[in-house]
């Protein structure tokens, strides 16, 4: 957790005061972040991931190419959240989000047809919240001027964007947009459906971290998927 919330304030950091060190340092932390789970549930394939991360950055670090890593994340991580609550959407599919809704409620109840209905129009919401956030940050990438993505290719830029406004977006306000959807949903959902297990938002969120590997098993299986 904590590498994951360091990672785009070193990033930002890193962007404004062009640190080589806090560059790395950045880095460092995002993979941290993708394999400490599982360097501490002694993996091998995250041990693996390690050695080949640390591989990678000394090179880059030899290079001085670190910093382009950091154009990276910010497409790649809402180009995956996108992809995860997309492929839940179709004809006769649960959504992912009504998937997490039949998780919270006890499994002999049967779920309103609003929520469902719902639960599917908000999934198709966090996946287009997701893929306009991901094309942003990949245009304000490709424009970044100096050391944008068009620049480290050879290309003046017909549209010179901040290397700092870049990172302030990516790095800082590309999360404060993902947590406001996500408050004012809340607020909004606590009264469409005011009959809920959970009683307040700490507690959805204590509830639904419980339910996170099964709905994670459930997507890995494709349970509820239309069958051909």
């Amino acid at each position: 957790m904590l590498p994951a919330v360091a990672y785009p304030l070193l990033a930002h950091a890193a962007t404004v005061t062009a640190s080589s060190r806090l560059t790395l340092a950045s880095v460092v932390a995002l993979a941290l972040a993708v394999l400490l789970p599982g360097l501490l549930a002694l993996r091998p394939a995250a041990w693996l991931g390690a050695v080949l991360a640390t591989a990678v950055i000394a090179l880059l670090a030899r290079q001085d190419a670190a910093a382009l890593l950091l154009f990276l994340p910010p497409v790649l991580i809402n180009v995956f959240m996108a992809w995860l609550f997309g492929r839940t959407l179709g004809s006769g599919r649960p959504s992912l989000i009504e998937r997490l809704v039949r998780l919270l409620h006890p499994p002999e109840e049967d779920l309103d047809p609003a929520i469902a209905a719902y639960a599917a129009r908000l999934t198709a919401a966090w996946t287009v919240l997701f893929t306009t956030l991901a094309s942003v940050n990949l245009l304000l990438a490709l424009f970044a001027t100096p050391g944008g993505l068009l620049e480290a290719a050879g290309l003046a830029p017909t549209w010179a964007v901040p290397i700092e406004t870049w990172s302030l977006f990516a790095n800082l306000l590309n999360y404060l947009v993902v947590g406001l959807f996500f408050v004012v949903e809340w607020i909004y959902r606590r009264r469409r459906f005011p009959q809920q297990p959970y009683r307040n938002l700490l507690d959805f969120l204590r509830r639904a971290a419980a339910v996170a590997p099964a709905l994670l098993a459930d997507l890995h299986a494709g349970r509820g998927d239309a069958q051909p």
